[in-house]
């Protein structure tokens, strides 16, 4: 969901973005996400933001974004939160993982349901290669998720190749509805 003040009519068809519009029509893709929903545009000071945040450590800037999140997530009817998981790999570089923090300052308890396998970091692929990347999550099965409506959780909406990936697990093993909601678009 981007905002359409952003964007001219014709990157859009009614309440979709051309982007989604895309994938739903894709027959591998389409009814997995049902919405998502970015909270900030992403421009050159988010950026900056962003990767202080993620890349550098300043894991107190879960706190700048913290309230705006909460404040979304409290208007949504959902059973699960959760964050998109890094890597081990990755974790261990950066230390924390960005979408759990910005969760849990929001109040919100993280459920662990995915776990990634490690793969190339996502900044150096290009739009195609996101998009037909092999499943890069498993579920852990020890959570029923059965009809359980989802909000997945992660920092940017770049090609939704992630957030994709995610929702079609999570829907191939029985939940109800998918979600997402990523701090910038």
């Amino acid at each position: 969901c981007r905002s359409f003040r952003s964007i001219d009519d014709q990157f859009r068809i009614g309440d979709l973005c051309y982007d989604c519009v895309r994938w739903e029509e894709d027959p591998e893709w389409g009814g997995f996400l049902d919405e998502n929903i970015s909270i900030f545009q992403y421009n050159d000071f988010f950026k900056e933001i962003l990767a202080r945040f993620k890349f550098r450590g300043d894991y107190l800037l879960s706190k700048v974004f913290a309230d705006s999140l909460m404040n979304t997530l409290r208007t949504m009817d959902a059973d699960l939160f959760v964050p998109i998981p890094l890597s081990d790999e990755r974790l261990y570089e950066r230390g924390f993982n960005q979408a759990e923090a910005i969760l849990k300052e929001a109040g919100f308890s993280p459920t662990h349901l995915l776990t990634r396998i490690h793969s190339e970091k996502q900044s150096k692929k290009t739009r195609s290669e996101r998009i037909h990347l092999p499943q890069v999550f498993q579920i852990f099965d020890e959570i029923n998720i059965e009809n359980k409506k989802i909000v997945l959780i992660d920092d940017v909406y770049t090609t939704g190749s992630t957030l994709r990936h995610a929702a079609k697990l999570l829907k191939s093993a029985g939940a109800e509805w998918i979600q997402s909601i990523t701090l910038a678009r």
